[in-house]
């Protein structure tokens, strides 16, 4: 399965926030609309769960939560609703389905594999070469509802985010023209760590595009009371410096700065001290990835496009989850490459510059 070219919008500066989404959702309003339509977790969970008392007693917390603290990203949630013609509500729940999924009924999440998101990093810093490389895996049914958004800011900021339709960008991987990088990974607590109704994820990726600095980035993650757990791997261009920054509830932060030894991350925690979900996938790929070769960047593409585990590949091309593209950064030549396809072929689609003056080249 072949996803089409990513489409590009180059956006702003808008007079607010509402009109970035909304101008996103004008865009992309084929794409958005398609998504959810086709979104089973939205349809058939999701859905009936917000027309439950408990539902919308959760949503409206999360809603105010998330409002209170993020604003501007919240009117540019709403103007993504509007400019796309699909109801507020549906993008209020794909926004928050991290969020949401746990309370409902352990049967019903269960009953659809695609509410697992998979990724894989593998990162380092040594002399010889400073790289952050990411497989980007989600449900085979986001592929053709992605797109990529240049947003200009008023203040002058530009970022460049992968963005899936309908939601913030980006709940995948982005930079901005401070020199600010990151990738997401998910990562599963059990149930008992996950606390009602805190900061969405997609929120604070989203803050995560406006950092000044890697320690800004740092202080946008930890000020952020979430529900739920996530792996951050922020990027300095400038510096020459990744963090690996686990996360999970009451305010828990791990930091872990790559160095010379590759540091493979899948979708479990690896440093921070959080009871979670025994995931046989993310085992089985940190596993493989330990005993391939890590020495160049080449090597990095083929571990992150090994398929020789057939039950739990580190490149995934369905039927339930998918490879949507491979991202790798650079820091030496200050180089986004977005690889869509198998990267052991390293045929690249897209190549941004990350260099100061961000114009995205």
């Amino acid at each position: 399965m072949e996803g089409k070219m990513l489409e590009i919008f180059e956006v702003g500066p808008c007079e607010d926030n509402y009109q970035l989404g909304f101008l996103i959702g004008s865009r992309f309003c084929n794409q958005i609309r398609s998504r959810v339509a086709g979104d089973l977790i939205l349809q058939n969970q999701l859905l009936p769960f917000a027309r439950t008392l408990r539902g919308q007693s959760l949503i409206k917390a999360l809603s105010e939560t998330n409002q209170k603290k993020f604003p501007r990203y919240w009117a540019e949630l709403l103007g993504t609703a509007d400019g796309s013609g699909v109801p507020v509500l549906d993008i209020i729940l794909i926004n928050f389905r991290k969020e949401i999924l746990p309370f409902i009924s352990n049967t019903a999440i269960n009953s659809n594999g695609d509410t697992i998101d998979d990724c894989s990093d593998v990162l380092v810093v040594s002399d010889s070469m400073a790289l952050a490389a990411h497989n980007e895996d989600a449900s085979v049914a986001l592929v053709g509802h992605i797109y990529l958004i240049k947003g200009k800011l008023s203040n002058g900021l530009s970022f460049l985010a992968y963005t899936y339709a309908g939601e913030l960008p980006s709940c995948a991987f982005g930079f901005n023209s401070n020199g600010l990088a990151f990738t997401l990974n998910s990562v599963p607590p059990t149930e008992a760590e996950i606390v009602p109704a805190g900061i969405g994820r997609n929120f604070v990726s989203r803050d995560l595009l406006e950092a000044t600095s890697i320690a800004d980035a740092l202080t946008r993650i930890r000020s952020s009371e979430v529900s739920v757990g996530h792996s951050y791997n922020l990027i300095d261009i400038h510096k020459r410096k990744i963090l690996n920054v686990e996360t999970a509830s009451k305010s828990r932060v791990s930091v872990h700065e790559v160095g010379a030894t590759p540091f493979f991350h899948a979708n479990m925690y690896l440093h921070l001290q959080v009871p979670q979900v025994h995931d046989e996938n993310s085992i089985s790929r940190q596993n493989r990835a330990a005993v391939l070769p890590q020495g160049s960047k080449t090597d990095f593409l083929s571990l992150l496009g090994d398929t020789e585990n057939k039950k739990y590949p580190i490149y995934m091309t369905g039927p339930t989850l998918y490879t949507l593209c491979t991202a790798v950064f650079d820091l030496d030549e200050k180089t986004l490459t977005i690889v869509e396809g198998n990267p052991k072929k390293g045929k690249a689609s897209h190549v941004f510059s990350m260099s100061s003056n961000c114009e995205f080249g």
